[in-house]
């Protein structure tokens, strides 16, 4: 089931896959995106995850902190250069996807066929330009996950909620800067939703 709008972050004390310990009440007092991917070798999320490591000490910079899960299996992940590589970024393997039920995500076959005819080749082709992994599921991952992303702010209360439509559909990094810069900038719209 969804989440909604000014509800607190579900709560998650988990290791990452670089062996720390993530418990989302040490964030307090920092603004926060916690985003969801679907599995280790999808071109869409790595080229989401290459997007936003490149903006991380931008952002970082201005107070926003960022913790990506991955349903991939934590071997999985640490076989993978590139995600070993999105450190200090806090990466969790939840192949049970324990959180992403938390969270309300989804599985959707629908979105996720429309998302491969209507942009797959597009994407693969991003994919192997920028060096971003691309393989089919393992074991246990589904084709079928739809990510999520969220704005949390310094109280841990859900400022903005983005269950993606389709693989390609994701928070504006733009966006994602004036919440790091101001994170009441939802406040209007969560008083009139």
């Amino acid at each position: 089931m969804r989440l909604t709008k000014t509800a607190l972050a579900p709560l998650f004390n988990e290791k990452d896959i670089y062996d720390r310990q993530i418990n989302l009440e040490e964030y307090k007092g920092k603004k926060l995106l916690i985003a969801f991917f679907r599995h280790a070798g999808c071109p869409f999320c790595n080229l989401r995850v290459h997007a936003l490591t490149k903006v991380h000490e931008e952002l970082k910079a201005k107070g926003l902190e960022m913790i990506f899960f991955f349903e991939s299996k934590e071997s999985v992940l640490l076989r993978s250069t590139f995600h070993k590589e999105v450190s200090p970024i806090p990466l969790i393997s939840d192949p049970e996807k324990e959180i992403y039920a938390k969270y309300g995500l989804e599985e959707s076959k629908s979105a996720s066929a429309k998302s491969h005819i209507k942009s797959f080749v597009q994407t693969a082709i991003k994919a192997k330009i920028a060096g971003v992994p691309m393989n089919m599921p393992t074991e246990g991952e589904s084709l079928n996950t739809i990510p999520a992303e969220f704005l949390v702010d310094e109280s841990l209360r859900l400022k903005k909620l983005h269950y993606s439509k389709g693989l390609t559909d994701r928070l504006e990094i733009d966006l994602i800067r004036k919440f790091a810069a101001d994170s009441s900038i939802f406040d209007q719209e969560l008083e009139t939703a």
